[in-house]
């Protein structure tokens, strides 16, 4: 499978991406820093890539990860759609692990092993695709998301996971506890004290990418098993 991929200026290591899946397009960022650790892909579902978004992508790769950027429903979708596509999560695993396979096929990500960072109903998604995957995928981190989704998907999951929520998200905090429960793999539930539902307090997102980054750098590096692999 083959992409579009334009140097976004000379000597920069972000790659503008074009990834077919199907009948869509999917448009994306590739970065990968040199002797990155792993490369961690982004479900999400929440419209255009946000300064939020960005940061904490540039926050992982400052760590050592390479990040892929994209949305897993496009602008046309999304403004014809009213929203509804962010809860089809077949649609959007479907799309996930095309995506997954596509990263895979490219030069930038041959040697590395792929980790998925989703948010939202995004979150359902890369658990349901990282539990199809198999050993394919290294780690999965959900941060603020709806893990609920993924349904008995969860129960399949072998990957190590980490469920990152807000303290004062009550009902997330609740739909995580129960999907906490039904893991039965490596897997950890974070709590980040003070904070809602986006993590817009002081410090919040930058704990966010702390622990993501720490979780995907100790579970992603070569000897904890093969790349990916199809």
């Amino acid at each position: 499978m083959n992409a579009d991929m334009t140097n976004a200026q000379h000597g920069d290591p972000t790659l503008a991406v074009h990834i077919p899946v199907g009948s869509v397009s999917l448009d994306g960022e590739l970065l990968v820093p040199s002797a990155a650790e792993g490369i961690v892909l982004f479900a999400h579902t929440g419209g255009p890539l946000g300064p939020r978004l960005r940061l904490l992508a540039q926050l992982l790769r400052k760590a050592g990860l390479g990040t892929l950027l994209f949305e897993l429903i496009t602008p046309l979708e999304a403004r014809a759609d009213a929203g509804h596509l962010r809860f089809n999560i077949g649609l959007l695993t479907q799309r996930l692990v095309s995506v997954a396979h596509w990263l895979g096929e490219e030069d930038e990500a041959r040697h590395q092993r792929l980790g998925f960072f989703g948010a939202g109903t995004g979150a359902g998604a890369a658990l349901v695709a990282a539990a199809d995957l198999g050993k394919t995928i290294g780690a999965v981190v959900s941060s603020g998301g709806r893990p609920d989704l993924a349904g008995n998907a969860l129960l399949r999951l072998k990957c190590p996971t980490l469920l990152i929520v807000g303290e004062r998200d009550d009902e997330a905090v609740e739909l995580n506890e129960e999907a906490y429960g039904m893991l039965d793999c490596e897997k950890e539930l974070r709590l980040i004290r003070g904070a809602t539902h986006s993590f817009e307090e002081t410090g919040a997102l930058e704990e966010v990418a702390r622990l993501t980054a720490e979780w995907f750098l100790e579970h992603l590096h070569l000897s904890s098993g093969a790349r990916f692999r199809h």
